[in-house]
């Protein structure tokens, strides 16, 4: 079987989808393996690299999607590109699904089986797959970079002959795997570093990290989906959770906001209002500007200054280190495909909860769970 790597097309993607040490262990499996020539170039991986493992470089596009029994890419290529597929064959990427509702009817129609690796499930057997952990990590740590980078004063206590510098303080709003690696980072600089997130069960992780954990009194409601993620709280709880942010937003220095709900807009955390009452000079680091933002101000792609406060609504953040990015993902990838591969064959067991939930659509048929149920 063919195995397929397309250079990345969608704007600002410098990653790869797999590494040369991954493609040396899919040979071994009996996979042969072609790149487009240049895939790798952008995050420091060059063909020479890859034809040492044992790959084929192919410089005409659309042979190399029209060969391909099995396509691996990051970003979901372009209608174009997925024209090019041949019938029965197999696409794995992020698919983001739920959003896309016109690609994954043109995988369907075209016979194509896809899996999204958005779509992992979130169990300990899949840990290893879990694309969108190892993407997560990545922007939570680039995040309190680009806070520190941004503010115009030390993150850590300063004592100098001039005088003590106070250290600075960072809120981190989400504690997930992204609001995590950005406490992390931000604690390893030296700031004072609070976070609030709605799932009680963090607590302990933040705390953990050398972080206070700030609490919302009454939030008592199942906060957490199946699959790890936060619930979407009703109006009134909403709105006391925004009282409590701006609070600590106010003495903030740096606010991270992380909160995303998988198919939905992601949840207004930091109004304009709590913007305006922040110290001039302090930064909003907006990870969820590509589902619209936690900031009401945010701009994605843009930074903004609005009454002094410098808000970042970045794009990508994985590909802005795209090396090791490319690395984490292509390990993911290579632990899907050794759960999917048996005697150098892909094998669909949809009685496997991994195999389910990550396959999309299957011999013209909607297979996801997650979808069938929206």
């Amino acid at each position: 079987m063919i195995v397929a790597i397309p250079k990345e097309t969608a704007e600002r993607e410098k990653r790869v989808a797999l590494i040369p040490d991954t493609v040396s262990k899919l040979i071994d499996k009996g996979l042969e393996v072609v790149i487009e020539k240049d895939a790798g170039l952008a995050s420091n991986f060059l063909d020479k690299a890859y034809e040492d493992a044992g790959a084929t470089i192919q410089e005409n596009r659309a042979e190399l999607f029209s060969s391909a029994d099995i396509l691996i890419s990051i970003q979901t290529p372009s209608e174009e590109d997925l024209n090019t597929l041949s019938e029965g064959s197999i696409l794995i990427c992020f698919l983001w699904a739920l959003q896309n509702e016109d690609t994954i009817n043109l995988l369907k129609e075209r016979n194509i089986t896809a899996l999204g690796m958005d779509a992992i499930p979130r169990i300990s057997r899949a840990q290893n797959m879990d694309a969108l952990s190892s993407m997560s990590s990545i922007a939570g740590y680039k995040s309190a970079l680009i806070g520190a980078n941004k503010l115009d004063r030390y993150l850590p206590m300063m004592m100098t002959a001039a005088g003590t510098i106070a250290p600075a303080k960072v809120l981190v709003l989400g504690a997930g795997v992204a609001g995590l690696q950005a406490i992390a980072t931000a604690k390893r600089l030296g700031a004072v570093v609070e976070a609030f997130d709605i799932r009680p069960v963090v607590k302990e992780q933040v705390e953990s990290l050398g972080a206070t954990f700030v609490e919302v009194p009454d939030l008592d409601e199942d906060s957490e989906t199946e699959g790890g993620y936060a619930k979407e709280l009703s109006d009134d709880k909403q709105e006391r959770q925004r009282q409590v942010i701006h609070e600590h937003a106010k003495k903030s220095d740096i606010i991270i906001t992380t909160a995303l709900i998988p198919g939905k807009p992601a949840p207004l955390l930091v109004t304009k209002e709590m913007v305006h009452d922040m110290k001039p000079g302090s930064v909003v680091v907006d990870l969820a500007a590509e589902q619209g933002g936690n900031c009401e101000l945010t701009e994605p792609g843009k930074t903004t200054v609005v009454n002094e406060v410098n808000i970042v609504g970045p794009l990508n953040i994985p590909s802005m280190l795209a090396h090791h990015a490319s690395e984490l993902y292509s390990k993911n990838m290579w632990a899907l495909m050794d759960h999917l591969l048996e005697e150098g064959e892909p094998h669909f067991d949809f009685e496997d909860e991994i195999t389910l939930k990550t396959t999309i659509t299957h011999q013209g048929d909607i297979i996801s769970p997650m979808l069938k149920e929206n």
